[in-house]
């Protein structure tokens, strides 16, 4: 049977015929980075006892006084998730328990999305969609876990739970959540939306009760039915790959299958976020300490981003003489989201206006950080 001009353009919004939820199969997925494969700034990071994007893009460890922890990017070889074709997950372990948590501690995997990304929800009108959250999760922990959409920009909430049935074990799970005619997301580059899963908290953030409904936050609600308790022990830990948010309700058996990108694509939508690079450029000394360099970023990124280099750079003036410096340091000034003017201090021996260039120096690398 022929299709219809309508049937057609429906195929191609992404909008099944005589329906009216909005189908994803062939669009960018909402989620990014969403199965684990990109991880710029390390694969690795231990000691942690504060919030930071540490290991896999985009994603967020909100530690606040509760505990010490490994964090990594894992590599897989076998399991649930892995036949299912994830290589890669996020993995946090306790290395230094918090058995009581104060009331005020918590304990939360974040991932965070931009206001004008999220309106194919409609949210805050007569057409408001639902949700579907659907991951893959292991931990060594059986038990019941709170995960939450939180509206940043109107201060609302809606609660969901997943269960961990078998230990050491990935399961995938799928949890639905209410359309919301109150509140519309706002449409632009700000962070709108987090979706938070709590590992543990003290009672200040689960002293309420889950609330599957929408409405105004009660942190007492954000872990009212969490039992995983990951901070406590130090034999704990926690996985999870395989993120997707649909628009609409789905069930186990209805999901859209995850959208894996290429690598490439993939790290493109990160660099939105975060850039790590050896900077290439040419420019001048400024006395006989600093370096001005100017620099061009890999892509526009989401708006003028923070920096920071991993250790220490090298430049040269035409090839005649090799500067090291003494210490990592500088700043980046005079910058936009595409480029900017990296200023490179502790250097020593420069001659004041001379033409320098950046020098490979390894593993070195300049950070450039705009994340929500």
């Amino acid at each position: 049977m022929a299709l219809s001009k309508i049937d057609v353009a429906n195929m191609l919004t992404g909008l099944v015929p005589n329906d009216n939820t909005i189908r994803r199969p062939n669009a960018t997925p909402l989620i990014i980075n969403g199965d684990m494969q990109v991880a710029q700034r390390s694969v690795s990071e231990t000691g942690k006892t504060s919030a930071g994007y540490y290991t896999c893009d985009r994603m967020h460890s909100n530690i606040d006084s509760i505990g010490t922890y490994t964090i990594i990017q894992e590599s897989l070889s076998s399991g649930n998730a892995y036949i299912n074709g994830f290589t890669k997950a996020w993995r946090i372990d306790t290395t230094t328990a918090d058995a009581s948590p104060a009331s005020g501690d918590n304990f939360s995997f974040i991932y965070s999305f931009e206001g004008q990304d999220l309106q194919l929800f409609k949210k805050g009108t007569a057409n408001a969609e639902k949700f579907t959250l659907a991951f893959w999760v292991k931990s060594n922990k059986t038990g019941t876990g709170n995960v939450n959409l939180f509206d940043t920009d109107n201060t609302r909430l809606i609660g969901g739970t997943y269960t961990i049935s078998s230990a050491d074990t990935w399961e995938h799970k799928v949890v639905n959540f209410a359309a919301d005619t109150t509140g519309a997301f706002t449409n632009d580059n700000g962070q709108s939306l987090k979706i938070e899963w709590f590992l543990d908290s003290g009672t200040n953030f689960s002293s309420g009760t889950t609330d599957t409904t929408w409405g105004a936050k009660d942190d007492t609600d954000r872990n009212a039915s969490g039992t995983l308790q990951i901070a406590r022990n130090t034999d704990n830990d926690w996985a999870i790959t395989g993120i997707q948010l649909e628009v609409g309700e789905y069930s186990s058996t209805t999901l859209p299958p995850f959208q894996f990108e290429d690598f490439e694509e993939n790290l493109a939508r990160c660099q939105r976020y975060f850039q790590a690079f050896h900077p290439r450029g040419s420019g001048k000394a400024f006395g006989s300490t600093t370096g001005y360099l100017q620099v061009p970023l890999l892509k526009p990124m989401r708006s003028t981003p923070s920096y920071s280099q991993n250790a220490v750079f090298r430049i040269t003036n035409n090839d005649t003489g090799e500067f090291t410096q003494s210490s990592a340091g500088g700043g980046f000034d005079q910058a936009d989201n595409h480029s900017g003017r990296l200023a490179g201090n502790n250097f020593s021996s420069l001659t004041d206006a001379q033409t320098i260039h950046a020098a490979p120096n390894g593993n070195v690398s300049a950070h450039f950080d705009s994340e929500l």
